[in-house]
């Protein structure tokens, strides 16, 4: 917002903008590149306060509305650090309404448009609406500039997080600033990530110079006055203005020099009768919410004369005005000095009256609440009401928030009998707030607490609820074994948990035993809590259990048992309507894994897709990840890996959010599989992602963990150290494998079989691929079968039975095509078509294979398998059939076209390097798919050669090749 009263008045007092080119300048490339073109799209201004930072914003915002961009300006506040999304909904107010009309997801972006008593969506789907929303308003431009970032609330925090990380897309700016000293390790460290990564520019500023302040400030003072003068401020524009303005009130004979700018500011401040300085403190205390209706209505005095006063306090630029006629001191440090100058007392009816008035005009709780906290003094149920509304109000878009207004009902909360049951209660609210907030620690200390208090016969409602949620906790730290230690005790308690007590106890040390046990250990659990809950009658809570029990069995490899689970957990389940499935979002969560566990992919889809509506509608942002999980691992399956990609960095945004090491390693762990296929020849992507899930997985090594150190094992082997993947998987699975689930042995199997042969240990070979088709048969799936066939394919390779080998491959490919897995189809068909190419038997199926693997390959944007298919392409189809000698029938110009698009050049990108209109470059790929024959951007850019494919290994998807 800013600034003025009297807006003359003010804008003759504003000081003029000194120095600065250097910034500027940076500052006008951002705004010409609008954040695209290889321009950072963040600005982070850093500096002390009264550097000018917000001065040099002001500039900024002005320049860039005189080149036409769409100008959203906000600020935080010091005392108002608890109020969600304040900088961003005070920013948002200068939108105009009608921008967005048409906006599919304005409801997801309301906390930001409206606050958030309008908005009840989980802070990752907001961040993601959010910047969405900007990129549907830019326009021809647009700047979001965010003042005093250091006072933000967490889920500002946590947004600007998001922007940085995730940009909005088109010609979008965000321009930060704050005091670095001053700003939360969170913030900063996201900025500096985005400095690191060329994404965020940052400037630092510094002292502004003597001839700087002379030519600007003061060409009137002589000199050594001035020289005098800005020695004292050490080039700090607030301290100097203030020495300036002292030193011409005053006279030249004081010594200025000596006042420190507290002292200068005070004696602004003197000249004010008691009613201005009354008026200035009712605004300060007030802060972003201070109009002149609620002063008037908080200070109780006479219309004429609130006018009046508030006039003379901005002709002396001690108050300015902004949209909205909102009220602010001219300088955050004008606002501290005469807040924090006033007696406690004092400033606590200035908040009770505020209180008053909002509650009357229907403000929400959480606006309330701000007020409400620093006006209690003792225990008062009215007000521990307001802010308890504001706690829930809150939970899903700021859970910090949340937390914060739990903490302060609970300081008034006396601690008495009367009060306990209450105190239990909003203390397992609390601690699950801080859960989301992703103080899991915090949180998990807080359930112990309420676990300690409700010890009594009655207190099961209470006790088994934070049980449950505690192991949860335990679980998300990694900490499985007290996880399964607290559940056990729980069950153990004499007498009995109730049938309800019963299925939720089961139903999370199923869920908790994955890492601390093998699952049979705990199967007996789970039977008595399925037995209780069909006792009960309740097919929410046996299809809740029956969820975890097909996992657990699929986890541990018997798919007959987990089938039966899985099929009558499905057909609970959508029997039920939506709204009844609040309490199985991590069911599932679970059941949708078993189900691609037993290749039933279109089913746990649907269940996913079910899963993740229920996770928003509720808030329950803490599953997100698993089922988002759910869809990604489906798309790599059956190749569709671009949409993967989404939903593995969505995941990955959560899991972070989370501050959960359970979930990061799973997601980093199936990111890696992903990238693995997505990611063109040579990418580190997936050997650091898989390198981040093994360290964050801890020395546990489960289904999720177990992909990643297959991705280790897989990059070893391509660097060409087969035994360092041997011992990898030896090493983490144990010599039997017996640390790895059983379900994912053949995996591992096939790394082993590799090693074997590329170190010339056929019998070891042989020995694994016994192994591994013993693994498949027990399995009974098409994925464990095809994999157990490229196995033996591999071995007969080494062994010279190039004929058998292609045969086995393609009987891999149908099992593949049968499961619906088209991304490892395509795999088995580019692996086995060079060698049905070499076999008389085999070879007129040869080209066959070759294109509807390489098409598979395209059309799932898995890059790893195009590189294969070009790597073998001449092996397969010979010189004379390659795709690329479509391309001898292009001009030099079109050509030229052809390979920016292969190296991903947008039409406006291409125009703007080739200095062409975007028509004409249109109208060249319009002749350029005629001649070639293809349809698409991506299909023509496969046809481009490029100069690394011939060189070194491609993919951990050539590991036949290798063997030959």
């Amino acid at each position: 917002m800013e600034a003025g009263i009297d807006a003359e008045a003010a804008a003759g007092r504003t000081a003029p903008l000194v120095g600065r080119a250097a910034e500027l300048a940076r500052l006008a490339e951002v705004l010409a590149g609008g954040g695209e073109r290889g321009t950072p799209s963040v600005v982070d201004i850093t500096g002390e306060a009264g550097i000018g930072k917000s001065r040099l914003l002001s500039e900024v915002c002005r320049r860039a509305r005189q080149r036409g961009f769409t100008v959203l300006r906000g600020r935080a506040t010091a005392y108002e650090r608890h109020l969600p999304l304040q900088p961003f909904t005070d920013a948002f107010a200068d939108l105009d309404p009608r921008a967005p009309e048409g906006f599919a997801a304005v409801a997801d972006a309301a906390p930001v448009l409206h606050g958030c008593a309008r908005g009840g969506v989980d802070r990752f789907r907001l961040h993601r609406a959010t910047a969405a929303l900007l990129a549907h308003v830019s326009g021809p431009g647009l700047l979001l500039a965010l003042d005093d970032l250091h006072w933000a609330d967490p889920a500002s925090w946590d947004l600007l997080d998001h922007l940085v990380r995730h940009p909005a897309p088109g010609p979008v700016v965000l321009l930060v600033a704050r005091r670095a000293r001053q700003s939360p390790a969170p913030l900063a460290a996201s900025l500096t990530r985005g400095v690191e990564a060329d994404t965020v520019l940052r400037l630092d500023l510094g002292p502004l110079p003597r001839q700087e302040c002379a030519e600007r400030l003061a060409p009137d003072l002589a000199p050594a006055e001035l020289d005098r003068l800005h020695a004292a401020s050490e080039g700090n524009p607030l301290y100097l203005l203030a020495l300036l303005h002292a030193h011409r009130t005053a006279g030249a004979q004081r010594a200025l020099p000596a006042l420190g700018l507290t002292s200068l500011l005070l004696e602004e401040l003197s000249p004010l009768t008691e009613d201005q300085l009354r008026t200035l403190e009712t605004v300060a205390v007030l802060g972003d919410q201070a109009t002149p209706a609620l002063v008037r209505a908080v200070s109780g005095r006479p219309e004429v004369e609130l006018l009046d006063d508030l006039g003379v306090l901005a002709r002396r630029d001690l108050l300015r005005s902004g949209t909205g006629d909102r009220l602010a001191p001219r300088h955050p440090v004008l606002r501290s000095l005469v807040h924090d100058g006033m007696e406690p007392w004092r400033r606590a009816a200035v908040h009770r009256r505020a209180a008053a008035e909002l509650a009357r005009t229907g403000a929400p709780p959480a606006e309330q609440a701000h007020h409400v906290e620093r006006a209690l003094t003792g225990w008062d149920p009215d007000a521990a009401g307001v802010l308890v509304r504001a706690a829930r109000q809150t939970a899903r878009t700021a859970p910090a928030s949340s937390a914060h207004w739990w903490e302060a009902a609970l300081r008034h909360l006396p601690h008495t009998a009367e009060h306990a049951a209450r105190r239990r209660g909003w203390l397992l609210e609390r601690a699950r707030a801080l859960g989301a907030a992703g103080r899991l620690r915090d949180s998990r200390d807080l359930l112990h607490e309420v676990i300690a208090l409700a010890q009594g016969p009655d207190d099961g409602p209470v006790r088994v609820p934070a049980v449950v949620s505690c192991a949860d906790m335990e679980r998300r730290l990694g900490r499985y074994a007290e996880a399964v230690a607290l559940l056990r005790r729980e069950l153990d308690r004499r007498p009995g948990p109730a049938p309800a007590d019963m299925v939720a106890l089961g139903r999370e040390l199923g869920s908790s035993a994955s890492r601390a046990a093998a699952y049979g250990e705990v199967r007996a659990t789970v039977v008595r809590a399925l037995a209780a809950a069909r006792s009960l009658g309740d097919e929410v809570a046996e299809a809740g259990v029956l969820a975890v029990s097909a996992l657990g069995e699929a986890y541990e490899g018997d798919m007959a048992a987990a089938r039966r689970a899985a099929r009558r957990a499905a057909a609970l389940v959508d029997a039920l309507p939506d709204d009844e499935l609040t309490g199985l979002c991590e069911p599932l969560a679970r059941l949708a894994w078993a189900e691609t566990l037993l290749e039933d992919f279109a089913d746990a889809g649907r269940h996913a897709d079910r899963g993740l509506a229920v996770a928003r509608r509720t808030g329950q942002v803490a599953q997100l990840p698993y089922l988002l999980l759910v869809k990604a691992h489906i798309g790599n399956q059956t190749g569709e890996l671009r949409t993967a990609l989404e939903q593995v960095a969505e995941a990955e945004e959560v899991a972070r959010g989370l501050g959960s090491d359970e979930a990061l390693s799973f997601v980093m762990a199936l990111k890696a599989q992903v990238l693995t296929a997505a990611c063109p020849p040579g990418d580190p992507a997936p050997v650091a992602a898989a390198r981040e899930a093994v360290a964050v997985s801890g020395p546990g090594v489960d289904w999720w963990a177990s992909t990643a150190w297959s991705v280790l094992a897989y990059t070893a082997f391509l660097s060409g150290d087969p035994e360092g993947a041997r011992d990898l998987v030896l090493r983490a699975g144990g010599p039997g494998l017996e640390r790895f689930p059983p379900s994912r042995h053949v995996l591992f199997l096939e790394i082993l079989v590799r090693a074997c042969l590329a170190l010339g240990d056929l019998p070891g070979a042989r020995a694994y691929e016994g192994r591994a088709r013993e693994v498949a048969g027990r399995l009974d799936l098409p994925l464990p079968r095809a994999l157990a066939l490229r196995i033996s394919a591999q071995l007969a390779v080494a062994e010279g039975r190039p004929g058998d080998a292609a045969g086995l491959l393609a009987e891999a490919a149908a099992e593949c095509e049968r499961s619906g897995a088209r991304f490892w189809e395509a795999y088995c068909l580019l692996l086995g078509a060079p060698l049905m190419a070499a076999s008389p038997q085999h070879a007129g199926r040869a080209g066959q294979a070759w294109r509807r693997g390489r098409r598979l390959a395209l059309d799932g944007g898995a890059a790893a398998l195009v590189g294969l298919a070009d790597a073998t392409r001449d092996a397969v189809l010979g010189a004379a059939d390659r795709p690329d000698a479509a391309l001898a029938g292009l001009t030099a110009r079109e050509r030229e076209i052809a390979t920016l698009v292969a190296e991903g050049l947008t039409g406006k990108d291409i125009a703007g390097k080739l200095v062409l209109s975007t028509r004409t470059v249109e109208t060249h790929l319009s002749r350029i798919y005629r001649k070639t024959g293809v349809s698409s951007r991506t299909a023509l850019a496969a046809l481009v050669p490029r100069p690394d494919r011939s060189s070194g290994p491609h993919t951990p998807y050539q590991g036949l090749r290798a063997t030959e």
